[in-house]
């Protein structure tokens, strides 16, 4: 199971198994004084970056905005897994049950961490749209779960080369890395023994990467909220 480890080996408060909210106090203790202090001054640098307008939701632009941009796709997951386990699909196994809520608190520690860590400069609480997809259905549900892990980890991979500060770009390495095991997971739950199968990897053998372009192309039939990202780096 992924939640029976003893608390002395519990692994980084940032992926514990647990739906409690991530606060900024929690985020400033991890992160330490020097590296909140820089992390804090990228994100507040301008409220007035993602004030939702006529355009959408703006997720602003630099460090700040790719923040945002990955703010808003945990908002997504942690919003997907709520609703599997809300309403869990039918014949599901207790055993799936466990995984699925595992990784339900994952995304919600993601969503926390994010909010916590951009404060006044996150943007809103999104509304979702999930009504192509069929929560009764373990094959809509394990589908969905598969293609919204495997879009998250090339978001990330994507993301890695705009963000300037090497303190972000270690924390999407630790999150990108949960996403991939994440994606393994759900594929060895629809096909036993398919966890490294090459479906989401290149000819070399690596995770793909999509730009915040292509990834909120893919993800925006799933969010309501009009989001705005022009302003994001792209190189």
């Amino acid at each position: 199971m992924l939640n029976n480890e003893s608390k002395e080996n519990q692994p980084d408060p940032l992926y514990m198994g647990t739906a409690k909210p991530f606060s900024r106090r929690n985020f400033l203790g991890i992160m330490g004084a020097g590296t909140a202090l820089i992390f804090g001054a990228a994100a507040c640098k301008k409220t007035s970056d993602v004030i939702s307008n006529n355009g959408g939701v703006n997720l602003g632009s630099g460090d700040a905005g790719i923040l945002n941009y990955a703010y808003a796709l945990e908002q997504l997951e942690a919003a997907f897994y709520t609703q599997v386990i809300m309403s869990p699909y039918s014949g599901i196994s207790s055993q799936e049950m466990s995984y699925l809520t595992d990784v339900r608190d994952h995304e919600i520690a993601h969503r926390e961490f994010f909010k916590a860590a951009l404060g006044t400069g996150a943007i809103q609480d999104l509304e979702v749209n999930f009504s192509s997809i069929d929560f009764t259905s373990r094959t809509s549900v394990l589908g969905t779960a598969k293609a919204f892990e495997d879009l998250g980890v090339t978001a990330y991979n994507g993301a890695g080369q705009l963000i300037t500060n090497p303190d972000y770009l270690t924390l999407a390495g630790k999150i990108v890395s949960v996403e991939a095991r994440h994606a393994a997971l759900i594929r060895d739950l629809i096909t036993p023994g398919t966890f490294a199968d090459m479906t989401a990897l290149d000819a070399n053998g690596m995770d793909m990467a999509r730009t915040p372009s292509e990834v909120l192309s893919i993800a925006g039939p799933y969010i309501k909220t009009k989001l705005n990202a022009n302003n994001l780096p792209t190189s």
